[in-house]
Formats: structure tokens, C-alpha cells, sequence
């Protein structure tokens, strides 16, 4: 289920929580109106850490209000602001990395979840899945994590097309949905041959940002 945090006493990177001020583009306020509405501070500092209970809040703020347009914008932000792994060659280890990157990013008790010396994992969040399909260029990420389901697509989708421009990430319809109650959210990942460059994500127009 999106917007409840899975354990209590964790926090979020500083980093990370910026790209929900990022997602608003040049519409700073409504990005500050959210943030208050949590009991954030209104300016975010990159190097402090954050409740993530209440940055959850300001997730379900901002989909009130804008929808899962909102959502999806601040998830392509992610990539661009949160602390990522720096082996990333393929399109296959960018959507890998995502999950070593989320529990980068967050804290429990004052300790950050994951040891990049040790690769070990610290539970209490939830993944971000990663299978691959053999012999396709098709990779199945399921998430069952407290994070909104479009938030989660704007992750996938700027990391995939990192290496691949043409990369296409679609909700699997047929599967649980966060949004429904859901306890995760599957997502199919695909792209075609021979494609590989380096690029940045296309990030929709204020306007379809609108809700409908």
C-alpha cells in the first residue's frame, strides 16, 4: 500500500528528498506548500536526513493535488539528485542498481542500509525487484515497497533510458497494484537492440502536470 512506511525510524538522504522540489520544475511553492503540509522544512538541506514517515506524507500531498502525473515527474528526478551506484554500463545494471541505490538512500536508526564494502542490506523498506528475461531485451521489476506506483515508473523509466533512449517501462495491469491496495507493483521494462546511448529522460510539460 502507497504513503505507509513499512518500520518506524527511518529516514530519507537530503538528496533524495530534494527531488520532490525538483518535480515541481519552476513551481517551487507548490512543492513548499507539500513539504509544510508534512512538517518539512520548507528548504531542504542535501546533507541532512528526513522522517521518512513524513516525506511519504508529502507524497500523498502532492498526488491529492496533482495526480500521478505529479508523481512520475518527481520520480524521473530521483537519478538526478539521489546517491546511485557508479559501475553503471548497461541498461541492465542501471535498473539493478536501483534497489542498492533506495537503501542507499535511507537510514534506520541512524545507520545507512546499505554497506557498499560489504553489500550488505539492511531490511525494513522493501526492493526494488530486478529479473531478467533471457534471450529478450526485457527485464521484470516487481516493488513492493511504501512509495507511490507512478513515483516508481519516473525511477524505472529515467534509469532505463540512461543507456537506452528507446526504453519503454509499463505497469503490468494483470498484477497487485500499490494503488489498489496492493502490497507491490509490477513493471516490464523493454527496449530494442543495438540502441545504446547515454541520455537524460524526457520530463513532461507543466501542463501535463494538470489534473484531469
Amino acid at each position: 500500500m502507497q504513503f505507509k512506511p513499512f518500520e518506524p525510524n527511518i529516514e530519507v538522504s537530503g538528496h533524495a528528498a530534494y527531488a520532490i522540489v525538483a518535480g515541481f520544475g519552476i513551481v517551487k511553492i507548490l512543492a513548499k506548500s507539500h513539504l509544510r503540509h508534512a512538517g518539512l522544512p520548507e528548504v531542504l538541506d542535501k546533507n541532512n536526513w528526513y522522517s521518512q514517515e513524513k516525506w511519504l506524507l508529502a507524497f500523498e500531498s502532492a498526488s491529492r493535488i496533482g495526480g500521478d502525473n505529479t508523481l512520475f515527474r518527481i520520480g524521473l528526478q530521483i537519478p538526478q539528485h539521489a546517491t546511485f551506484p557508479d559501475w553503471m554500463k548497461t541498461i541492465e545494471d542501471a535498473v539493478r542498481s536501483i534497489d542498492i541505490a533506495y537503501h542507499m538512500n535511507h537510514r534506520k536508526n541512524n545507520k545507512i542500509m546499505f554497506n557498499p564494502d560489504t553489500g550488505r542490506m539492511t531490511e525494513g523498506i522493501g526492493h526494488y525487484g530486478y529479473t531478467k528475461i533471457e534471450g529478450q531485451n526485457l527485464i521484470i521489476s516487481v516493488c513492493n515497497n511504501p512509495y507511490p506506483c507512478s513515483f516508481d515508473r519516473g525511477i524505472i523509466t529515467a534509469m532505463a533510458q540512461k543507456f537506452q533512449p528507446d526504453a519503454t517501462v509499463i505497469h503490468d495491469d494483470s498484477k497487485p497494484c500499490r494503488k489498489k491496495g496492493g502490497e507491490s507493483c509490477t513493471y516490464i521494462i523493454s527496449w530494442q537492440e543495438n540502441n545504446i546511448k547515454k541520455t537524460e529522460p524526457r520530463i513532461p510539460h507543466l501542463q501535463d502536470n494538470k489534473p484531469k
